[in-house]
This record gives C-alpha cells, sequence and structure tokens, in this order.
C-alpha cells in the first residue's frame, strides 16, 4: 500500500490517456457482457431443458398438428409419467410489434410436467374454473402493466378472430432464467371456439419420463407406433429439441467468438500501445528508482500493476454497467425472454478483463525491467 501514491501519481500523469483505456475496456467488457446475455437468451431453453422431458411433434414440421386421438395411445407407453400437451397459437395483442409466446394447454395435465413455474394454488384454481381464463408469466404482465382479474383481448391469426380472456394468475419461476413471457389458456376453448379446420388437433406433446427411463428408448417406442401412418411422429428430448430450434438462427456461439475475439485484440493492442507511451515518457523516473535500489523485477511489477489497475476499474465499469441494464428485462420486447447476465458470466468476464490487462502491460513492463539506468540518464 506504501508505493499506491506512487501508482496514483502515475496514473494522473495524462488523465485524458488514462481516462480514455479505462473507457475502452468499459465498452469492451459492456459489448462482452451484451454478448454473454444474448447467447444465454438464446441458450435458455439449453440451460432449463430437463432431462425427464420428451417432446413429441409431427415428424414433417413442428407447425404440422397431431390428432388429439393419439393422445391415450402416447400416455400408455411404457416410461411415461405424466403427458401434457399444447398448441401455438400466435395472436397479437394491440399492435404486431407486442410479440410473446401464447399457447393453448391442457389445464389438468400442465403443471404436473412443468412444475419450474410457479402459480399460487388460488389463482390456479380460478383459471381452472374459468374456460376463458389465463396464465401470464410475470415479465410479460410487468411488461403490459396487467394485473390478475383484467380483461384481455387478443387478435387472433392462426385461429382467427377476437379472442377474449380473464386474466386469472401470474407465474414465476424457480430459477432465474425461467421464461416468464409466455401466456396460457385452455385447449379446450381454443377447440371449441376455433375453426374447423383446427378442431381436434395437438400441435405437440410434452413427456415427463419415470425415473429411470431412457428418452431414446421411449421416443423410439413412440415412434415406432405410428410409422407409416398418416401422423407419423418425431420424439426428442428436450434439450435436443431446443438445441434443433436454436440451431435455424445460426452459429450464434462462433459468432460471439468471432467478435469478442476481434474486440478483445484491439484492446490488447490499444492498452499496449498506451502502457509504452507511458513508459517511454517515464524513463528518467524508472531509471532513478533503479539508481536509489529498486529492483528490476520491481519495476516490472509496478507497470504491470498500472495496467491491471486500469483494467480492473474499466472492466467492472463496463460489467457493472451491462448488469444494470439486463436488470430492466428483455430490451427487444419479446425476441430474447432470457436476457439475463449470471454472476459466473460477471465472474468470468472481469478475469478477461484481468487477463487483458496483463497481457497488454507485458511487453512495456519487459522494456522497463531490461532499462540500462545509464542509457536511460542519457536520453533525459
Amino acid at each position: 500500500m506504501k508505493f499506491l501514491p506512487l501508482l496514483l501519481g502515475n496514473l494522473r500523469r495524462r488523465k485524458t490517456r488514462t481516462a480514455l483505456a479505462i473507457g475502452s475496456f468499459t465498452v469492451a467488457l459492456f459489448l462482452l457482457g451484451l454478448l454473454l446475455a444474448v447467447r444465454g437468451a438464446f441458450n435458455q431453453g439449453l440451460d432449463v431443458a430437463q432431462a425427464d422431458r420428451l417432446i413429441v411433434t409431427n415428424k414433417t414440421s413442428m407447425i404440422q398438428p397431431l390428432p388429439f386421438a393419439t393422445r391415450d395411445k402416447v400416455a400408455r407407453t411404457s416410461g411415461i409419467k405424466a403427458l401434457t400437451y399444447a398448441n401455438w397459437f400466435g395472436g397479437v395483442y394491440q399492435d404486431p410489434k407486442n410479440f410473446f409466446a401464447q399457447f393453448a394447454i391442457d389445464a389438468d395435465t400442465w403443471r404436473s410436467v412443468y412444475d419450474e413455474f410457479v402459480v399460487p394454488d388460488d389463482q390456479w384454481a380460478a383459471f381452472l374454473a374459468d374456460r376463458q381464463g389465463a396464465i401470464a408469466g410475470k415479465a410479460i404482465a410487468d411488461r403490459f402493466g396487467w394485473k390478475v382479474g383484467d380483461r384481455i383481448p387478443i387478435q387472433g391469426a392462426g385461429y382467427p378472430g377476437d379472442w377474449e380472456f380473464n386474466l386469472w394468475g401470474i407465474y414465476t419461476g424457480r430459477r432465474p432464467n425461467d421464461d416468464l413471457t409466455q401466456f396460457w389458456f385452455h385447449w379446450k376453448y381454443l377447440n371449441e371456439n376455433g375453426p374447423e379446420y383446427a378442431r381436434d388437433l395437438i400441435g405437440w406433446y410434452i413427456a415427463r419420463l419415470e425415473k429411470g427411463a431412457s428418452a431414446a428408448e421411449v421416443g423410439r417406442t413412440i415412434d415406432g407406433m405410428f410409422q407409416n401412418s398418416a401422423f407419423e411422429t418425431r420424439s426428442q428430448s428436450e434439450s435436443a429439441f431446443v438445441q434443433g430450434f436454436v440451431t435455424q438462427f445460426g452459429n450464434i456461439q462462433f459468432l460471439m467468438l468471432a467478435i469478442g475475439g476481434v474486440v478483445f485484440f484491439t484492446l490488447l493492442l490499444v492498452t499496449g500501445n498506451t502502457m509504452a507511451m507511458s513508459v517511454r515518457e517515464r524513463t528518467g523516473e524508472l531509471a532513478v528508482l533503479k539508481t536509489v535500489g529498486f529492483t528490476d523485477g520491481f519495476v516490472v511489477v509496478l507497470v504491470l500493476i498500472e495496467t491491471v489497475i486500469v483494467a480492473a476499474l474499466g472492466g467492472g465499469l463496463g460489467l457493472l454497467a451491462v448488469k444494470l441494464w439486463s436488470l430492466a428485462g428483455d430490451p427487444t420486447g419479446g425476441m430474447l425472454p432470457g436476457f439475463y447476465i449470471p454472476v459466473q458470466g460477471l465472474l468470468a468476464g472481469f478475469a478477461i478483463a484481468l487477463v487483458v490487462g496483463l497481457l497488454a502491460g507485458a511487453l512495456p513492463a519487459w522494456s522497463a525491467g531490461r532499462l540500462k539506468v545509464v542509457e536511460a540518464l542519457r536520453r533525459v
């Protein structure tokens, strides 16, 4: 600590340059945090997918439905503990920009499969008692200012017409990255009031497996039952199903690595050049330090600590800024419902900032350590 005034004095020597160096780290770590949040949002389903859940869809495409008559046959499959189903609704609330997921669900079985979503028992009971009842995630309710008891009008798209729902519950999640942007209502209400061509059709099944049951084996059994029928199925574990959905958006992982690599390589060059200039300006001072007895190692550490201080300040500010921004929720209005930065991501980002600081200061510190006193004083 006795050398802290010396370190701070060196950093204050060129205030503008120091501020710009700190700002470079701030912007870079803000961008890194943003990339982590976007990656987390795209991989949200993978992070929360459970190994004991199986998704059964039409083999042709997920948008092709399955007949309701297949439900009992699927439910009787060995290894299945609970079975529920849902349809994608795809309606519009007030404005087409107000995108959020709307599912017509089997209310009687939904909670037996998705126990990570928490709904107060009294709210769920009110939902079950009303065929026009609905449940909304906390994030979507907060976004539109909904409260329990509100009447929610939605304009149907795939299911034409004006649909109205009574909001009887707001669900939360047991984990910080659970999707709280969904809107659930009764499949029976949709089936009774939807168009004739959509009657008695199911979008997909979600099966919860018994302990020890293999998702692959149960899936093969289900698919085998409907092989060569008019409604062949495709059964996948929940993680495989979500992974297939994510890959439709391209290689997000590679894109993040490419952008992050360019940003930090540039940051490394900028910071290294900044510290090299600082060392050149202080050649005489460093020579005096060596003259009065300070070792080459001390000079090296002194320069490295200066760089690490800049990296820590800038990186900390950048990560703090993006964390505060992420607390406001999804900035895209529903496209990235899992916009969230975990503590592990913040710690990893801070560690990266420190490593970049050490690397950027390594060459200037090495040069300062090799500085010959006589040659340095001759330059002054």
